[in-house]
């Protein structure tokens, strides 16, 4: 088979060079395009990152009319990124776009729309779905190993604005569309719809900005959530830990917890417990002979983002715009997490829960 041409759409997002590091990973793409308006940030990838960048572009119409542009990878600030994407799907590019794609659900409704009428895959960077854990627990749910689902329960705690530079576009509510919840918290309410195989039905949340800073973005949440079989689900993210250092990669920077139970068992995870592990009971008959039990992952080394784990997620998104298999996520992931999103929103502002 022979290799793709690629393009990064972007290089002033916080991910932007660690997509660009996955593209590079990955044997199927041999050229990339990259995009940007700034030319000294196009000058700084010549210089640190040539590995298969083959053009760089201060204008994007131009680089959309390459002809064995096979398809993009879109890292843009928020506001921007609806008008990028749209028009990378009308020049009939697929699109792996970051999330949220839009500020709001209306604006994701207005890029899938583009990918529908363009004929093109659309998808978007929930790659957390490939790690090996949560791989391993929406499989153990699948198979029925933990029984009617009573509670799905996540935290995703990280490091506080001030050491995130408070200045930055995602604490402004004007260029972000939110805090917390559209730029870490979905990536969460996304695991659960993953894990647990079913939809959000109904949202009650309240958000809060707590930090002293001065940002006009929600640094804290929390959701009561209810699914559509009936269970219930929590979510508490924000920007709080105190003594956990800076830097955006920083592996110390956050104490998550994810917690499925279930009428026959229940899956725990933790960042903070044993390297890559979930821990499982079950009572399940097929369980019998050892009803609990520990799942241990040792990943391989990759400098793409997300690792290994996210280039298999690049490598599934790429093989379905080529009409092999199903895509790892789609624009309506995306359109189902920003209803979530804004309806924690609105239900923080009423004091009303608010029905899907």
């Amino acid at each position: 088979m022979s290799q793709l041409t690629a393009a990064l759409l972007g290089l002033e997002h916080p991910h932007a060079l660690a997509h660009l590091r996955t593209l590079q990973q990955l044997p199927e793409v041999g050229r990339i395009l990259v995009w940007d308006a700034n030319a000294d940030a196009l000058a700084q990838v010549e210089a640190t990152q040539p590995d298969k960048v083959v053009g760089l572009f201060t204008d994007l119409d131009t680089l959309l009319t390459d002809p064995a542009l096979f398809f993009a990878v879109a890292s843009v600030r928020n506001d921007l990124g609806p008008d990028v994407f749209m028009r990378t799907l009308a020049a009939g590019k697929h699109l792996m776009a970051e999330k949220p794609i839009g500020r709001t659900a209306r604006e994701t409704e207005q890029v899938i729309d583009a990918a529908r009428r363009a004929g093109v895959k659309l998808g978007v960077c929930y790659q957390n779905r490939f790690t090996a854990w949560a791989q391993e627990a929406r499989r153990i749910v699948r198979e029925g190993l933990l029984g009617p689902l009573f509670s799905v329960e996540m935290r995703m705690i990280t490091t506080q604005v001030q050491f995130r530079n408070p200045r930055h576009w995602l604490f402004r509510n004007e260029y972000a569309g939110g805090g917390i919840l559209s730029w870490l918290g979905c990536h969460y309410i996304d695991l659960m719809r993953f894990i647990a195989g079913e939809e959000i039905v109904s949202v009650a949340a309240e958000v809060a900005t707590r930090s002293g800073e001065a940002i006009d973005v929600e640094d804290s949440a929390a959701l009561a959530l209810r699914f559509a079989s009936g269970a219930v689900g929590t979510l508490h993210a924000g920007y709080m830990m105190a003594l956990s250092g800076g830097g955006y990669f920083n592996k110390g920077g956050y104490d998550n917890y994810v917690g499925v139970n279930g009428r026959l068992g229940r899956i725990h995870w933790s960042s903070s417990g044993a390297p890559a592990s979930i821990y499982v009971e079950s009572a399940h008959t097929a369980w019998g002979g050892a009803p609990q039990r520990t799942f241990h992952y040792t990943y391989a080394d990759s400098p793409a983002y997300g690792g290994v784990a996210g280039e298999q997620f690049m490598r599934a998104f790429v093989q379905s715009a080529q009409g092999l298999g199903e895509p790892p996520t789609t624009g309506e992931d995306a359109l189902r997490v920003a209803r979530i999103v804004d309806a924690a929103y609105e239900s923080s502002r009423t004091g009303r829960r608010v029905d899907l």
